[in-house]
């Protein structure tokens, strides 16, 4: 019989209780025995939380069992009171440090005079939210037993315990345990064993618990330029260390190896040879684009990167991303790491296998995602073979099959503090892309929803599936510009619904009509007979950082969505939008006034065009003299004007992203480019310190014309204003409009929360100097935390906007 039920729900630092009937428990006499049953949902499988709770029982003198189930966990405790009492409260308040409790379920039951306290088999489940935690880097413990002569996994590589290592990228099912994962296919070994069964070990139920003995294994296989040189000194058919230490001979050789790690493979190479890195770019079609790179740890960042004690714990922190960092002037590094830009993307080794590598004379790695580029990460043996063997010279493979693939995290901290309701996250962090580390832990919704699927838009792609209070948002999978990206956005989708048990009741897209993203929803939508909600780009963006505030809708918010591209309703390309909104629409209060984007993707490849088009809106000669005019040939710019002028193969945009690349080339900083976004961050990279200057915008009804800003560029650079500082007084430019709109808007309608979103939020200086200045007048400020402000943030917003009815 049940006496009611209390729930006690985690909302950040606070327990509340709610539930159907709030129930107040009689007082008993300490020598009476009470049962109490909790369920507990989260993340706590796969993070020992039943050997955590096991424990706890064993030390307050409970009886009962714990147990998984496709919901979280399940508990029943015996005991007096007093010790359930305080059973419970090391339960909710001192939980493992992979764990995150969403919420506490508590039944009283009758005592049943148990005997013991006991782990129980798991049991399934046809519909439940079970959290799944991320993949989790080797903590410090399985480290120190890596390196120890006399531990029995010495230089395994696939040495883990209940506190690290796979999760999301080898699980296949649920509940989450070993036949469900991709480890099944190793049976483990009676010492294997032995641990796993112990509830006082650190390795009971870690389900990718293995050893040399029992568990994957490491080799070398050599590719087809190794093998026509034929290099007698080199041993190609090894296993084991072996094997790993002849990857790193190959490394220090100059060679490119491919490695596969935890979500799919890296291209490896040593970051000071000049020679490797030109041959990896080379190789890999990617001229200018930065590469990342792995070091041992911080005091091996510290000899070529600035790092403050924020940028240290993430660097350290267990989900290891990529963070962004400024170069020193005097790195050892490589040039062709990262040309032309004063910051470089570092980790962290996260894998067993990526300390072995590192374990030398402290090397810093090149750690690419192999793929070609706009291509998803490669995570399969074969795969690796047939389409990496032009690119690496050799392969360090693996037996443990990835499931799940999953690119690395890119994080980078902004000098400013702000905090998301409800949620415990590094005040400076700035997610680029959120992937492995972080997914598919949700982002919790301001209410529950019902079960959706938003596909997101074309660059970066991701998608999230909603469900209940849950927005599970999927790794980073690439852009959707090509088939093999389309697949593997199919295949994440069908895992997602697969492990979360959510079979989406209607879909949400973009509203381009050109996207895959789009027309993959839409076949998928006529297929099954669903619904399809097409929602607005720069909309969605904004809702976006709504949700992960946990707004509910009901004001309005003051939106600045800036980006590159985004199709508006009236056909132009939007980008530079002031938007009053909430999930259930918008109000366009204000936009760039539109420029010509003559030429389409020709224009956005070569800046220089862009800014000769701002240069003929602003009513501007095209003097030679100008960067911008000088690097355009004049058979084009004659045709150029042409197209300005007629309006021939030209579409309007209000795109404050084009608006960067437009200013990048005008000042000479640069005038093609070949990775999205090039342009822009050179502009920041360039920008001078300590410079308060600002030009002003004319706002002209809902129009914002650059046109004025333009023209004081052109007059300070041909005065012999120094191009940092040019670049300095842009940046604060675009914050003065964004305060000067705000306090428009706040004037006349009342508004005070401004949503920052889009992918000129990326922008370190813009971010910094905006908020700092908008918080100045007293603002709400909400920038993202959790998602991206990029195109891989978008499925948030939209799933907020499907799911309405």
């Amino acid at each position: 019989m049940l006496f009611g039920c209390i729930v006690l729900v985690n909302d950040g630092d606070n327990v509340m209780m709610t539930g159907y009937r709030k129930t107040t428990l009689s007082p008993l006499p300490t020598a009476s025995l009470v049962r109490w049953r909790l369920t507990v949902t989260g993340v706590v499988q796969g993070v020992g939380f039943r050997p955590f709770v096991y424990g706890l029982a064993r030390r307050h003198g409970l009886t009962g069992f714990v147990g998984n189930d496709s919901g979280g966990v399940f508990i029943e405790v015996e005991g007096t009171a007093t010790a359930v009492t305080h059973f419970h409260h090391g339960l909710t308040h001192q939980p493992p440090p992979l764990a995150h409790i969403d919420q506490v379920t508590v039944q009283p039951l009758p005592p049943h005079s148990d005997c013991d306290f006991v782990i129980v088999h798991s049991q399934a489940q046809t519909a439940a939210n079970t959290l799944i935690s991320p993949d989790i880097c080797l903590c410090d413990d399985c480290l120190h037993e890596l390196f120890d002569p006399a531990n029995r996994r010495y230089r395994y590589p696939f040495i883990n315990c209940t506190n690290c290592g796979p999760r999301f990228t080898i699980i296949k099912e649920i509940p989450y345990d070993r036949p469900y994962t991709t480890m099944a296919e190793f049976p483990m070994c009676p010492a294997c064993q032995a641990e796993y069964d112990n509830p006082l070990d650190r390795r009971f139920h870690a389900q990718p618990n293995a050893c040399p003995d029992c568990g994957p294994q490491v080799w070398l296989e050599v590719g087809e330029r190794l093998s026509v040189i034929g290099n007698r000194a080199l041993d190609f058919g090894l296993r084991g260390d072996a094997a790993v230490r002849q990857a790193q001979s190959l490394l220090a050789a100059g060679y490119i190896v491919a490695v596969k790690g935890l979500g799919g493979f890296h291209l490896a190479c040593d970051a000071t040879n000049n020679a490797a890195l030109a041959t990896l770019r080379e190789r890999k079609g990617r001229v200018d684009k930065p590469f990342a790179v792995m070091a041992w740890d911080v005091t091996a960042v510290r000899q070529f990167a600035y790092v403050s004690d924020e940028e240290a714990a993430l660097l350290t922190c267990k989900e290891r991303p990529i963070l962004l960092l400024r170069q020193k002037e005097n790195s050892p590094l490589s040039p062709l790491i990262a040309p032309g830009n004063n910051t470089i993307g570092v980790m962290l080794p996260y894998t067993p296998l990526h300390y072995l590598l590192l374990d030398t004379q402290s090397p810093v790695l090149v750690m690419t995602s192999a793929n070609y580029s706009d291509e998803p990460i490669v995570k399969d043996n074969d795969e690796a073979r047939e389409r990496l063997t032009p690119l690496a010279d050799a392969f360090l493979m693996h037996n443990r099959e990835i499931h799940g693939r999953c690119d690395d995290s890119v994080v980078r901290v902004i000098g400013y503090r702000s905090s998301v309701i409800g949620h415990a996250t590094s005040d400076h962090l700035l997610p680029l892309r959120r992937s492995r580390g972080y997914t598919p832990f949700p982002v919790k919704l301001p209410y529950p929803l019902p079960t959706t699927l938003a596909v997101g838009g074309e660059l970066k792609g991701t998608f999230c599936l909603a469900k209940g209070e849950y927005g599970y948002m999927s790794q980073h999978i690439g852009d959707m510009e090509n088939l093999e990206t389309v697949h593997a956005f199919e295949t994440a989708v069908t895992h997602f619904r697969h492990i979360f048990r959510a079979d989406p009741e209607r879909l949400v897209c973009d509203l381009h009509p050109g996207y895959l993203s789009t027309r993959w929803a839409e076949e998928q939508a006529a297929r099954a007979g669903l619904p399809l909600r097409k929602v607005q780009h720069h909309h969605a963006h904004i809702t976006s950082v709504m949700a992960e505030h946990r707004l509910d809708g009901r004001e309005r918010v003051i939106g600045f969505s800036f980006d590159g591209t985004g199709y508006g309703p009236d056909g132009a390309v939007w980008g530079g939008e002031l938007l009053l909104a909430n999930y259930d629409g918008f109000e366009r209060a204000a936009h760039l006034k539109y420029v010509p984007l003559a030429g389409g993707d020709v224009a956005v490849k070569r800046p220089y065009r862009l800014a000769l088009a701002h240069l003929w809106a602003a009513g501007l000669d095209w003097e030679e003299a100008l960067p911008c005019v000088a690097a355009c040939p004049p058979p084009e710019r004659r045709i150029l004007r042409q197209q300005l002028e007629q309006g021939i193969n030209s579409v309007p945009t209000s795109s404050m992203g084009r608006l960067f690349d437009a200013v990048a080339a005008l000042l000479g900083i640069r005038q093609v480019v070949t990775f999205e976004g090039q342009a822009a961050m050179a502009l920041e990279t360039a920008v001078a310190p300590d410079v308060a200057e600002y030009y002003t915008f004319a706002l002209l009804g809902v129009e914002i014309d650059a046109a004025p800003v333009i023209m004081a560029l052109v007059r300070d650079m041909m005065a012999g204003v120094e191009t940092a500082v040019l670049a300095a007084r842009f940046h604060n430019s675009v914050a003065d409009l964004i305060v000067r709109l705000s306090l428009q808007m706040r004037a006349q309608h009342g508004l005070n929360q401004v949503a920052l979103s889009g992918g000129v939020f990326q922008n370190g200086r813009l971010l910094a100097t905006a908020v700092q200045q908008l918080q100045q007048h007293d603002f709400t400020v909400l920038t993202h935390r959790l998602v991206p402000p990029n195109d891989g943030g978008l499925a948030l917003g939209q799933v907020m906007v499907g799911a309405r009815p």
